[in-house]
């Protein structure tokens, strides 16, 4: 591996053999070095491709600024969301997790802390991200000491969601609290049970299917049935009311439209939450 450049002692920027830059992290493999110097590849403990990553620019600086521990626990954090739960993240999520770990834990050092307010969300609706920030919020603990507040786990939990969507912050926020209100709006009207977990986590997955692609405003797929359409009109009067206000709700408060496939699909499985229910 031949150096590039030099970012630090701990930092070097590289290339592969189609020519494309790669950041390059281990302890002390820009000591004493200089661009052209080749370097061990044993020496190296990670690799960052910067093909497909927005902001390149700004990723070299924040490896440059950050001690070499805060980038080892974000890719870590990385590494085992994508290995123990399947995750598929972009690689923009090295850039926004590392300046997040980064960022939080100088916070902390000044006795400053925030809520997530999104803490409950986060946990209903990404179950898997949000056990992934637990455990980053133990190896945290383990390698620096610092025991960060339970809304930490919401925080790391979201920066993974955005990764796996490719959005931005902003989005995912819009994204779980148009979630969470529609989850309210249905719920009003037909209560779920407790311990009745099947409806609810086959609700959940509707309503994350259907907000991520109104947010990122991803052309629906799928044919008509005309129908189909009419029969559940004619026949779940109720359960189409309550949708299509819930359709004219996210169209006056987001700007997002709901296509008649969508509310259909919908009335359709409150109309099954009913039925089983009452059974």
């Amino acid at each position: 591996m031949r150096i590039e450049k030099i970012i630090n002692n701990n930092i070097i920027s590289t290339r592969d053999d189609r020519g494309i830059e790669l950041m390059a992290m281990g302890k002390g493999i820009g000591f004493a070095q200089r661009p052209g110097n080749e370097i061990d590849d044993r020496a190296v403990e990670k690799i960052f491709r910067l093909e497909n990553m927005d902001n390149k620019e700004y990723f070299k600086e924040l490896l440059a600024s950050l001690p070499i521990e805060h980038i080892r626990l974000a890719a870590d954090i990385i590494a085992y969301a994508k290995e123990s739960l399947g995750l598929s993240l972009s690689q923009n999520v090295y850039l926004t997790l590392t300046d997040h770990i980064g960022f939080t834990l100088n916070r902390h050092r000044d006795g400053m802390a925030f809520n997530n307010a999104l803490y409950d969300e986060v946990k209903l609706f990404y179950p898997l991200e949000y056990s992934v920030g637990r455990y980053a919020l133990e190896l945290i603990e383990e390698r620096t000491s610092f025991r960060l507040a339970e809304d930490e786990a919401a925080s790391i939990a979201l920066h993974l969601v955005n990764g796996e969507i490719n959005s931005a912050m902003g989005t995912t926020f819009i994204m779980v609290k148009m979630m969470r209100e529609m989850m309210e709006i249905i719920s009003r009207q037909i209560p779920i049970p407790e311990g009745r977990t099947y409806p609810k986590e086959q609700l959940i997955a509707d309503l994350k299917q259907l907000a991520n692609r109104l947010v990122t405003e991803e052309p629906m797929s799928g044919r008509k049935d005309d129908l189909l359409y009419q029969f559940v009109r004619e026949n779940y009067k109720d359960e189409y009311q309550i949708i299509r206000n819930l359709s004219e709700y996210i169209e006056k408060n987001y700007s997002c439209r709901m296509t008649e496939e969508e509310i259909i699909y919908l009335v359709l499985h409150i109309r099954r939450m009913r039925d089983l229910y009452t059974c």
